[in-house]
């Protein structure tokens, strides 16, 4: 199981608030490719060189794997949520997922990795996953992704807790499927098992929670998901692609609360967009990566074990551009979301 880590989890730090939403990103890029009026074009176009662009998010260092080694044609972005409320702190990365763009384009792959997950940390040794971003900031939590997996990230995106009130906000609420009934901040906030519909504040309490969750982090995890998924396919909707205020208010949100690096420039993103071939939500598809139990490290931490054998199925199918095969193998397993 590897040596003992500091939790970079310590339960004297204050709660803070965290999403990773890229995919409101990735519906916006998406957007292009369906419209055509020049206003929606301009809107896009100011917004996109609004975009924080940053030289530090993707590693820089020797051995990183390959750009070969995926599948011709295939994007792997990392996405990164930034729980720090200011410049001056590192925060850390509490939502970390991969999103897996196959050659044919037809497909968006996310894959979660939970923040409990005990991975090989590269020059730290094994802890929890989201200790890398507490030690070593955005491009030693891509690292250990990269390391894990074989696969390098073409992209990544960071997105910080304003943002994501933001982004839910702009878009009037998004809709899903609870599938575990709970409560929050003494009642104020209620999620029956069903269709929900969230935003703003009580949008990031829901993805927050953990201990009144059966699951707990998986659970949380698994919201997430399901949150990220709403939130392309509610700004692919008519209701955002036809009203120009809803669009450009949304688009607006984007450009100011989200973090690209620097290889992500304007024709970068609108390439990427015009050859995305999504035709409904359906093509959007969710994963947790693979588990195999739980476990407590020497120092007393709670731990998610991986399985590795699957691991290596899922690193296999993102180079060898074979994901819906995996998918269709795990979808129904357990925490695998859908």
């Amino acid at each position: 199981m590897g040596v003992p880590a500091q939790d970079a989890d310590e339960p004297t730090r204050r709660k803070r608030g965290f999403a990773t939403w890229f995919f409101a990103i990735v519906g916006g890029l998406v957007a292009l490719g369906l419209i055509a009026s020049g206003f929606y074009v301009w809107r896009v176009w100011s917004t996109v060189n609004e975009f924080e662009r940053s030289d530090t998010l993707l590693p820089t260092a020797s051995g990183r794997p390959p750009a070969e080694a995926s599948a011709a044609g295939s994007l792997n972005f990392v996405l990164m949520g930034s729980d720090a409320r200011s410049d001056d702190e590192q925060g850390r990365s509490d939502v970390l997922m991969l999103a897996h763009v196959p050659p044919a384009r037809d497909h968006v792959y996310l894959v979660s990795f939970p923040r409990d997950m005990w991975v090989d940390v590269p020059g730290r040794g094994y802890a929890k996953i989201n200790a890398a971003y507490a030690w070593g900031g955005d491009q030693l939590v891509i690292s250990t992704l990269e390391s894990m997996l074989d696969v390098r990230a073409d992209h990544a995106v960071k997105i910080d807790f304003d943002g994501f009130i933001g982004l839910t906000t702009a878009l009037g609420g998004v809709t899903l499927d609870n599938r575990v009934a709970s409560s929050a901040e003494r009642g104020r906030y209620w999620w029956p098992r069903g269709e929900i519909t969230i935003q703003g504040e009580e949008a990031l309490r829901y993805v927050r929670q953990r201990k009144e969750l059966p699951g707990g982090d998986l659970d949380r995890a698994e919201r997430q998901r399901a949150v990220a998924k709403a939130i392309l396919v509610k700004a692919m909707s008519a209701d955002v692609l036809a009203n120009p205020l809803a669009f450009n208010d949304f688009m607006g949100k984007v450009g100011r609360y989200v973090t690209l690096d620097s290889g992500l420039t304007n024709d970068a993103l609108f390439s990427i967009a015009t050859s995305m071939r999504l035709t409904s939500s359906a093509d959007i598809r969710i994963l947790q990566a693979p588990l195999g139990g739980f476990s407590t490290s020497s120092d007393g931490q709670a731990i998610d074990l991986v399985n590795e054998e699957q691991l290596g199925e899922l690193a296999q199918a993102i180079r060898a551009g074979s994901m819906g095969d995996y998918y269709d193998r795990y979808k129904n397993q357990p925490f695998a979301g859908r």
